[in-house]
């Protein structure tokens, strides 16, 4: 009985160890910090004594700051892109991002390239990831509504993901990734000229506009944009998702796409 005991005891060990490594996969880790198994648990004078010194972190990246070896990669890439086929070959084509690994694919641009409005978005969705295309499934549905209230399609504008690659498990990126993905976004608005701008959501805005943890809202806000001589008046609003959960946004959301119907000519009128 003993024995048996032990047996269906180490079984469901086994099982756990299976169900937390799988968990790990699909939040995006890819390789052992250790060549030894390490109890992580262990109280933190041990686990000091345990590990090896190692060496200094790598410097985030942020405007006017030292950038990772990754991120400068990719400013070079996205600088060498003359034109919006250039630049989704850029984008494609560029490797050493985790994030190109768990992706089926990359999410690129699409829409209008002389569009007066570029839509930035979140990163993208499982939907998005499948279709290859910004904005779809349910979020894109009501992103459409959004657009029709004021009398906008987007055929006639520009609209673009945060970062061209899903993150694993539509965790968050970090902020490496999000350092080695802006400047293909920074070179598709210098391409384009767009003359406004659409954040979707709060980490979109961080990261164009950039300041404190909350972004601005029902205003627009300059957005320094690298090889762009002027910044890019940007507005913030909630996300379809994040409206499509909270209804209560919705009023503000209402006002400030009324703003920025005011601010945009004639010519993305929807016919």
């Amino acid at each position: 009985m003993r024995k048996a005991a032990r047996i269906v005891n180490t079984t469901r060990m086994d099982m756990y160890a299976l169900a937390a490594l799988r968990l790990l996969v699909e939040w995006g880790a890819d390789e052992a910090l250790d060549g030894e198994p390490r109890d992580r648990l262990a109280p933190d004078a041990a686990a000091a004594q345990m590990r090896p010194p190692g060496p200094a972190p790598l410097p985030r990246s942020a405007p006017g700051g030292p950038l990772t070896p990754l991120a400068e990669r990719a400013q070079a890439a996205a600088a060498s892109a003359q034109d919006l086929a250039q630049l989704r070959m850029a984008i494609t084509g560029f490797e050493g991002i985790g994030l190109r690994d768990t992706a089926t694919g990359p999410v690129l641009f699409e829409g209008a390239a002389g569009a007066e409005l570029l839509v930035v978005g979140p990163p993208p969705s499982a939907e998005d990831d499948r279709s290859g295309r910004p904005l779809t499934g349910a979020p894109g549905a009501f992103l459409d509504a959004m657009l029709a209230s004021i009398g906008l399609s987007r055929e006639r504008l520009l609209l673009a993901p945060l970062i061209p690659w899903r993150p694993p498990g539509d965790r968050p990126p970090s902020p490496t990734e999000l350092a080695a993905c802006l400047p293909f976004l920074h070179r598709l608005v210098v391409l384009c000229h767009p003359r406004l701008a659409l954040l979707l959501g709060p980490l979109a805005a961080r990261a164009l506009i950039g300041g404190g943890r909350k972004p601005p809202r029902g205003r627009f806000t300059a957005a320094p944009v690298p090889g762009r001589d002027t910044p890019l008046p940007c507005l913030t609003i909630a996300s379809p998702a994040q409206l499509r959960a909270d209804p209560d946004l919705r009023r503000a959301t209402w006002a400030e796409l009324r703003m920025l119907r005011r601010h945009l000519s004639e010519s993305i009128t929807q016919s």
